[in-house]
């Protein structure tokens, strides 16, 4: 089962004119136009909502966790529903094995200390040479204190992950896979469900990194079969706060690095510290914004959150599709570029709009700032993707990445085609 969604018969209609609208950033000018953000996967903008929650929190409860006064209860009343809304968000049916921290990369990195301890030397783990380093570092320096034997999957020459070199690499004593739902720096999306079943039936755990793959496509660890899940609220349109999922018996059965005053039970055995409340009350707002796309009615008629989520994410892919498929068609009328990854537009089912490309003489920095003199933001570099890059053999001038979302419109990727031509 792959996670790549098929292509839609007919388009959902998206109002894209009413999104940007919410959108403060989007309005910012560059000259006599305003600016172009294609640097949404280093991060994306906010909704005015999201602010606001923000500021509301700030202002109204401000307070730290478990107090019996006015502003405690209201601010724990707000993180229960931040768990259930990031449960709907994964489609976890245990709100309470959603829990918040700093980013994905700290997160990450406590989770694979704590996972560490239950392997021995001599054990493997795989992670692949398509994901961002967060994926792979924590994994490998976990790997090196345990004296376990850390293997990677290679990729094929269109930036997918060669499962049969998986399937080969996968024994009876595999411990953990690995793996990235979507590429942050080419946009190849993973078959993780088929993923998860291969090293499933030798016993491997299943750690998937979804933090590229959040504002494109719908999350679903009960489909996927996975048995971590980890993504970033900055990603898809909230703040920077770091989000894991994991199943109940891993949670518990793993021990913690945490101070003794902390809870044993969940999700506060995981949320080491004093948390980042405003944030969480971002992170509540973002969700909320995304199912908000996928909810016209209110009342008795109106969709669940999750069920809301579905339809948001439903005309955001289409959208975004045509998107990608614009882009691509235009950098295939320019010589002086190459593309990365899958470029056929028949298999964008099988990739989010986040696209790689390199100037055939100028380096990517240079490319990079004749967009930004131009008002399009675009990032250059390795973007932390080093296993893939290196693979590429584009280091250390790296790429240049477009990232499309759905705020984005028909006429920025037109201008930005416009620019790139002129850049020769």
């Amino acid at each position: 089962m792959s996670i790549a969604s098929s292509p839609a018969a007919v388009r959902s209609w998206f109002d894209v004119v009413a999104v940007r609208k919410q959108f403060p950033a989007l309005s910012l000018r560059h000259g006599e136009r305003e600016a172009v953000y294609f640097d949404g996967p280093a991060g994306s903008q906010v909704p005015q909502t999201v602010i606001d929650a923000i500021a509301n929190y700030l202002r109204t409860m401000n307070a730290n966790h478990g107090g019996v006064f006015a502003t405690g209860e209201r601010s724990d009343a707000l993180l229960d529903e931040a768990h259930r809304a990031a449960a709907d968000f994964v489609a976890a049916d245990d709100p309470e094995c959603c829990y918040f921290g700093a980013n994905m990369t700290t997160m990450t990195f406590a989770l694979s200390r704590a996972l560490a301890q239950t392997w021995n030397r001599g054990d493997e783990i795989v992670v692949s040479r398509l994901d961002h380093d967060a994926n792979v570092t924590p994994w490998v320096l976990a790997a090196r204190d345990a004296g376990v034997i850390v293997k990677r999957i290679e990729i094929r020459d269109d930036c997918t992950l060669d499962l049969d070199d998986l399937r080969g690499k996968l024994t009876s004593r595999t411990r953990l896979v690995a793996v990235g739902c979507a590429s942050n720096a080419v946009g190849t999306v993973n078959p993780v469900a088929e993923i998860a079943a291969m090293a499933h039936a030798v016993g491997a755990k299943v750690f998937l990194d979804a933090v590229h793959y959040a504002p494109h496509r719908l999350i679903d660890v009960a489909a996927w079969g996975c048995d971590f899940l980890v993504c970033s609220a900055y990603k898809f349109f909230g703040p920077h706060v770091g989000i894991v999922w994991g199943r109940r018996e891993l949670l518990e059965s793993l021990a913690a690095y945490k101070v003794r005053p902390a809870p044993n039970e969940l999700p506060g055995k995981w949320m080491t510290g004093t948390q980042n409340h405003e944030g969480i009350a971002g992170v509540l707002a973002a969700i909320d914004y995304l199912a908000g796309l996928g909810s016209d009615s209110q009342g008795p008629a109106a969709p669940t959150r999750r069920q809301a989520l579905t339809r948001a994410f439903s005309k955001i892919n289409d959208y975004e599709r045509e998107l990608a498929e614009q882009f691509q068609a235009g950098v295939d009328r320019l010589p002086q570029f190459r593309s990365y990854g899958i470029v056929d537009r028949a298999r964008f089912a099988e990739r989010v709009p986040t696209f790689s490309i390199r100037h055939r003489s100028f380096p990517s920095i240079e490319v990079a700032r004749r967009l930004a003199a131009a008002g399009i933001y675009a990032w250059h570099g390795n973007f932390y993707a080093l296993p893939l890059t290196e693979t590429l053999g584009v280091e250390p001038a790296g790429l240049v990445r477009i990232g499309l979302l759905h705020y984005n419109t028909k006429e920025e990727v037109e201008y930005l085609l416009d620019v790139l031509k002129a850049i020769e």
